[in-house]
């Protein structure tokens, strides 16, 4: 009865989130309720659902104010010198071009947000690629690779939703990951130095002044040749390009809120609070609270500013924390109704003895296809609890299992299911077809360089 129970109320889930027929919050917290209810939690269901939230707490609080310090540290121009280096260095070559996507790619999802990557580094670098005819495909497969590869950052979403599901800490899931993020960023830039070079023999290299000009419009939204079609804004919806490369799009984010004094000060507090995450010496949760508010009484030192600049970014705190708050209620209710330990009796039950002990590996196999064809909410909170309690009867803990599961998030960022790849193909006016096509196979493989690094290192169990 349990068993039928939980996979039904997994199915509903992931049915509910796919067709789009509530919203993830709205799912995770209506659909085990009924659930629960109908497994005879009854008014106990109200203590499940408590117990999940104390749980999940630290993680709700660590994206909260990893959100207003990455916000923040944006508002303030933190990124905009690597904007412009970007552009100055990049001058008239293609292959230097695509590896500063890139890295600019890659600096900014540290703010966790792909939407926020996606914008800032279209409007610095596609005006450059049409006016040297690159191809903006080029553009959005190497911003969706490192992005993807970046996504597995704590504060990033799949991380935190592994960490949440399984009730461990994120730190146990990603400080162990590090050396998987560096092995999938260096050949990200493989990659991107290759699809430089390929382009930089398709069209030579050109300065700037001697490049298409004419009917190339420039700017968020625009077409180009060898864009294999175009998703994006009309040509009267572009902004004019600029006289010069990178003009148009120097301080693409902090504008009015920029604090170019204060940069060097920023710099450092964004350095020291990245390096003493990774050392583990406090709770990741603990050392964003503090950062942020060492950000905000710097940066904004009135207390209207301050709460002006926690609202500017309210919008994704409650998006975020709710949702995992939301999830407690799922978390909770499949674990307090003993749901979670009836599938995976079942699981174990399918799965060839000589299969069990392989259980992280796969998990880290299947996570490609299913983290691209299922919302990160549906996978997490849905398949990911049932395979790690299945995993625990052959000695398999819930962190190699969590590790495991994040190495698909390359291959799940290029999903039609995830509105920033949406945002990122119509930005840079790419079909969507035509962005597959070149990424899928790219994506598998930093999705599978990274797995097997892990299970090299010892991080997931082979």
């Amino acid at each position: 009865m349990l068993t039928a129970l939980g996979l039904t109320m997994v199915a509903a889930f992931m049915a509910v989130i796919m067709t789009r027929r509530a919203t993830p919050i709205v799912a995770l917290i209506a659909v085990p309720v009924v659930f629960g209810l109908l497994a005879g939690a009854g008014t106990g269901i109200g203590k499940m659902i408590t117990d999940g939230i104390k749980d999940l707490a630290p993680t709700a609080a660590m994206l909260f104010f990893a959100i207003v310090f990455f916000g923040v540290m944006i508002d303030v121009g933190l990124f905009d010198p690597v904007v412009r280096a970007v552009v100055r260095l990049v001058r008239d070559d293609p292959a230097r071009l695509v590896i500063g996507t890139a890295v600019l790619a890659a600096v900014v999802s540290l703010d966790g947000d792909g939407s926020t990557t996606f914008i800032v580094t279209t409007s610095a670098l596609l005006p450059l690629y049409l006016k040297l005819g690159v191809s903006p495909v080029v553009l959005t497969v190497v911003a969706g690779l490192a992005n993807g590869t970046m996504n597995i950052l704590p504060w990033g979403g799949p991380t935190a939703r592994a960490a949440a599901a399984l009730k461990i800490s994120p730190s146990e899931v990603f400080v162990p990951m590090i050396p998987s993020l560096i092995a999938g960023m260096v050949l990200v830039f493989a990659f991107a130095w290759h699809l430089g070079l390929m382009e930089r023999k398709r069209i030579g290299t050109i300065t700037v002044r001697e490049s298409v000009l004419a009917g190339v419009g420039g700017g968020i939204g625009g077409g180009a040749a060898g864009s294999g079609g175009s998703s994006g804004a009309t040509g009267s919806d572009r902004p004019a390009v600029a006289e010069e490369p990178g003009d148009s799009a120097l301080t693409p984010i902090s504008g009015a809120f920029a604090r170019p004094k204060l940069l060097w000060f920023n710099a450092a507090l964004t350095a020291a609070l990245l390096s003493v995450l990774t050392l583990d010496l406090l709770p990741i949760p603990v050392l964003f609270m503090i950062a942020a508010a060492i950000a905000l009484i710097v940066n904004f030192p009135k207390v209207a500013e301050q709460q002006e600049a926690i609202t500017r970014h309210s919008k994704s705190i409650v998006s975020v924390v709710g949702m995992v708050f939301a999830a407690a209620v799922l978390t909770g209710v499949f674990k307090g109704t003993g749901m979670v330990e009836a599938v995976a009796a079942w699981v174990t039950g399918i799965i060839p003895s000589s299969m069990g002990p392989h259980l992280a590996v796969i998990t880290g196999v299947l996570s490609i296809p299913f983290t691209f064809l299922m919302s990160n909410d549906a996978f997490y909170f849905g398949i990911l609890p049932v395979l790690s309690e299945t995993a625990s009867h052959y000695g398999i803990s819930a962190a190699e299992m969590a590790r495991a599961s994040i190495t698909g998030q390359p291959f799940h960022m290029q999903s039609p299911l995830v509105p920033a790849i949406l945002l990122l193909v119509a930005l840079a006016g790419v079909g969507l077809a035509d962005h597959h096509k070149k990424v899928l196979w790219r994506a598998a493989a930093v999705s599978i360089l990274m797995l097997v690094v892990g299970v090299g290192l010892g991080q997931i169990p082979f």
